[in-house]
């Protein structure tokens, strides 16, 4: 499950207990998180989180928190990409990125078949802001590449800010353009639901998106890698976190839920 958790903005304690409730009904075994926070000496949402569900957990804060901390006035709160796994994380790494200050968080899950590689990132955000993706993405993926294991193809999920027809998800998945590591393949899992539906990440029927001018958009992704029939095939793929818990919206973004074997 990957999933924008939209920091520490609007009534973010509601959105809290709506996360989680979204989090226990969902119940991944692998969650990762953009836009997690965490109060310096403080507080800290995926420890929060992974108390309360029983999960392991990996954080990796932004370099350049600045822009976030203006937007709430307030500098004491990190914010970065996080990993919730029900197994242990044998491994992190942390790669840069460039760009608002991103990065892209590696964790190794220990599951009981034998090790997962799982990413998460979070590009940067102008509509016009193609080329830096581009740029990133010529960062991220030899990154993954560094970071695979024999055992199960990566698993790359994220806030990509970017529509599937871009030239950065292009450039990740490898089909329509060469991938930049030769035989690194990352297949978008929304491919293989099957039906007509757009798959909207961004969607204006929720009202922390309303308030904005961009339209609907699908920018939130896992992609697996592609290596034949076996471990890591995508069996399903849907969306969660597309209702209000109480009355409360817990993100402006819906999840993407991927069951691979």
């Amino acid at each position: 499950m990957t999933w924008n958790v939209w920091w520490r903005f609007g009534d973010w304690r509601a959105r809290h207990e709506a996360i989680l409730a979204t989090l226990r009904s969902e119940q991944p075994d692998v969650c990762c998180l953009q836009e997690a926070w965490a109060v310096r000496g403080g507080e800290h949402q995926v420890e929060l989180l992974a108390r309360e569900l029983g999960m392991h957990w990996a954080f990796s804060s932004s370099p350049m928190p600045g822009r976030w901390h203006d937007r709430v006035g307030d500098t004491t709160i990190d914010v970065g990409n996080a990993v919730l796994s029900r197994w242990p994380i044998g491994a992190t790494a942390i790669g840069d990125l460039g760009g608002e200050g991103r990065t892209v968080l590696h964790a190794r899950i220990d599951a009981p078949d034998g090790p997962v590689p799982v990413f998460t990132t979070h590009l940067d955000s102008p509509p016009d802001g193609s080329a830096a993706r581009c740029a990133q993405v010529e960062r991220l993926v030899p990154f993954v590449a560094e970071h695979r294991v024999p055992e199960h193809p990566p698993v790359l999920t994220g806030d990509f800010n970017a529509e599937p027809e871009s030239d950065e998800m292009r450039r990740l998945g490898g089909h329509l353009t060469a991938p930049v590591v030769p035989g690194l393949v990352l297949v978008d899992a929304w491919r293989y639901h099957g039906r007509d539906d757009p798959g909207w990440t961004w969607d204006r029927r929720n009202p922390h998106v309303t308030c904005h001018a961009t339209p609907n958009a699908r920018i939130d992704y896992v992609l697996v890698g592609l290596q034949g029939p076996g471990r890591g095939s995508v069996e399903r793929v849907r969306l969660a976190g597309t209702v209000p818990h109480d009355g409360v919206w817990p993100s402006d973004h819906f999840a993407v839920v991927a069951d691979l074997r």
